[in-house]
Parts: C-alpha cells; sequence; structure tokens
C-alpha cells in the first residue's frame, strides 16, 4: 500500500513536471501607476510681487520657507504629481549684478551635466512683455529637468527650476514631466512685469 501511494505521488509529480515543462513563459514588462492627468486650466497669480503669471489651476502656490528665503521666492506645488517649481525673484541692481544672475542660472542648470544625457537651451524673447531669458530642458536622470529664468534686463529676474520629489528615473516621470513642462511654458509666456 506504502508504495502504491509512493508511486502516485510520483507520477502527479511526473505529470505536472512535465505538463509545466510544455508552457512557454515570457516575463512581463516593468509596470508604472497609471496617472490621472487633470484638464488644464488656469488662474492668474497676482502677489505683492512685482509680476504676475498664470498658473494651473490644480497647483498651489506657498511661499519658500527655507532659511536663506528672499521677498517673493515661492513654489508652485504640485501635489498630485509629488513635484514643484521653485520660484526665486532678484531685482537687479546694475550690469555687474544682472551677468551674475545671469550666469548663476547657468551654473545651476550646468550643474547637471554629471547625470545628464543633454542640455538643450531655448531663447525665450516676448518683446512686447519686455520679458527675455533662456529655458534649459535638461535631459537623463537629473535632480531638476527644466530650469529657466525671465527677465526685462535692467529691474527685474525671476528663476524657476523643477524638482520631482523622488528618485530621478526619467522614464517613470516622463508623461508627468510633458504635462509640467506645458505649464512652465504658459507661466512663461503670460508673465508680466508689474
Amino acid at each position: 500500500m506504502r508504495c502504491f501511494k509512493q508511486l502516485s505521488l510520483f507520477s502527479l509529480v511526473l505529470t505536472f513536471g512535465v505538463w509545466g515543462c510544455t508552457q512557454h513563459y515570457s516575463p512581463k514588462p516593468r509596470g508604472y501607476f497609471r496617472v490621472v492627468l487633470p484638464e488644464k486650466e488656469y488662474d492668474t497669480l497676482s502677489s505683492g510681487c512685482p509680476f504676475v503669471f498664470d498658473v494651473p489651476a490644480y497647483a498651489q502656490q506657498e511661499p519658500d520657507r527655507s532659511a536663506e528665503a528672499q521677498p517673493c521666492w515661492m513654489d508652485i506645488n504640485f501635489p498630485q504629481f509629488n513635484a514643484r517649481i521653485h520660484l526665486s525673484y532678484m531685482p537687479v541692481s546694475g550690469r555687474d549684478n544682472f551677468n551674475e544672475l545671469v550666469e548663476d542660472a547657468r551654473t545651476f542648470a550646468f550643474n547637471h551635466t554629471v547625470r545628464a544625457t543633454a542640455i538643450d537651451q531655448q531663447r525665450i524673447s516676448r518683446p512686447d512683455a519686455d520679458v527675455y531669458g533662456l529655458k534649459y530642458d535638461i535631459k537623463g536622470n537629473t535632480a531638476s529637468n527644466i530650469q529657466f529664468f525671465v527677465t526685462d534686463s535692467t529691474r527685474h529676474y525671476l528663476r524657476g527650476a523643477l524638482y520631482f520629489h523622488e528618485k530621478p528615473r526619467l522614464d517613470s516621470i516622463q508623461p508627468v514631466l510633458d504635462f509640467i513642462k506645458a505649464d512652465i511654458d504658459t507661466l512663461i509666456q503670460s508673465i508680466r512685469w508689474k
């Protein structure tokens, strides 16, 4: 009887082993959470600062609370995407100060060259609103994928940088990055000095 049970168990294991070997296994690709993107809708941000611009209705504006924060430094937070656009406003006090601010923006952008695969620069020129500057599109797994500055070259200077609050993996944040890029372009196209 014992031999019969062992033989039955052996034949059962052999059957599953042979059946399992005929199946073809293919690994499934890595998946990511589905991201639901809201409809584009903008409100005009008007604060006590010397500029106004359009911000997404699904974003929240908060003052910068860091120790080195200056007046008119703020964050445009996207809580549903775990991201923020950090904005720093500085008044321009002369030609040397202006050159220093522009060089700082370039340095901040090019600090990412260690991890960046490319850095594309796009000139910003809106003479009707006296808005000029550069936008840096930083490719690769970097801490900040978009940085920009806008200025009137004589009195106003505003620098912005997009940050995601998680490990930089471009393949997983790309849909959200493309979505927020459009919001940054709207911000740049709508900025006006007071």
